[in-house]
């Protein structure tokens, strides 16, 4: 009984991270991150669909939130769109579920504590299982402290996924243990937002994350070009990119979905 008790935890485990950790291993990787309800829901899941279809591995989707603290002034402009517009976690929640009809790719909610502290942490993650939502990125939640979120997103099977800042330094190791899902290595310090160059030791980041887990990592903040696609993706094992897609969304509005499906394509044939 003693040895069959780590088994089965160690059964679980794999099954618990299987969906993210399937769908990114052993390859090149490219996830978009878009804001729910820039300009209105159904652009957003428009957008969503052009994205799979042009090579999207896994998509990351922001509830908006009224105080965004990770988000430059790209995305914190999106967040405002969207509330301005009248969007509510439960209008992304039944997004969710209707692109679920098509989509079968991982989707991740990016959002802050206070949203789902709002909505009641219990009925968030049951509601997350319900409509196919994968894993769940919550920016301000400090590693350290995200044992109040983590107990019930292992309950309800959504991979509380960790995020490895240039500023980790000996955290490094320990957070790349305990990873679920896929590892958010920031590229830069400070907030999302377009960058020219990219000066993060980030070949250093990685081996000190290799040498502790075998789940995927890929590198997100500041990557906007096919050029830079290719050079983070040499680095790790996939590529995370939003402000470059929120700036389609508002240049284009509701005709964003193709113009975003072509940009998918381009960073998506870069890292191949």
């Amino acid at each position: 009984m003693i040895k069959i008790v780590p088994l089965l935890q160690d059964i679980k485990e794999k099954t618990y991270m299987n969906k993210i950790y399937e769908a990114l291993k052993n390859k090149k990787s490219f996830i978009p991150f878009i804001t729910c309800g820039d300009p209105d829901v159904a652009t957003t899941k428009a957008a969503i669909l052009e994205m799979v279809k042009n090579g999207a591995d896994l998509v990351e989707i922001g509830i908006p939130f009224s105080d965004p603290t990770a988000e430059g002034v790209v995305i914190q402009g999106a967040n405002i769109r969207a509330l301005e517009g009248g969007i509510t976690t439960d209008k992304v929640f039944d997004m969710v579920a209707d692109l679920r009809k098509e989509v079968t790719v991982p989707l991740v909610f990016m959002t802050y504590a206070n949203v789902v502290f709002s909505y009641g942490p219990e009925k968030f993650f049951a509601k997350c299982k319900e409509i196919g939502i994968d894993g769940i990125i919550l920016p301000d939640i400090p590693f350290e402290e995200r044992n109040e979120f983590l107990d019930i997103s292992e309950k309800y099977n959504i991979d509380l996924i960790s995020l490895i800042a240039p500023t980790s330094d000996d955290r490094i190791a320990m957070i790349a243990k305990e990873a679920k899902g896929f590892l958010y290595i920031v590229s830069s310090l400070g907030v999302t937002g377009t960058r020219s160059e990219i000066t993060t030791d980030l070949n250093s980041i990685v081996k000190i994350v290799r040498e502790n887990t075998d789940i995927p990592c890929a590198i997100g903040f500041g990557i906007s070009t096919p050029e830079q696609a290719k050079e983070m993706s040499q680095i790790a094992d996939g590529v995370i990119v939003g402000s470059a897609i929120i700036k389609l969304l508002k240049q284009y509005k509701t005709k964003a979905p193709s113009y975003i499906g072509a940009y998918v394509k381009e960073m998506k044939d870069a890292i191949l």
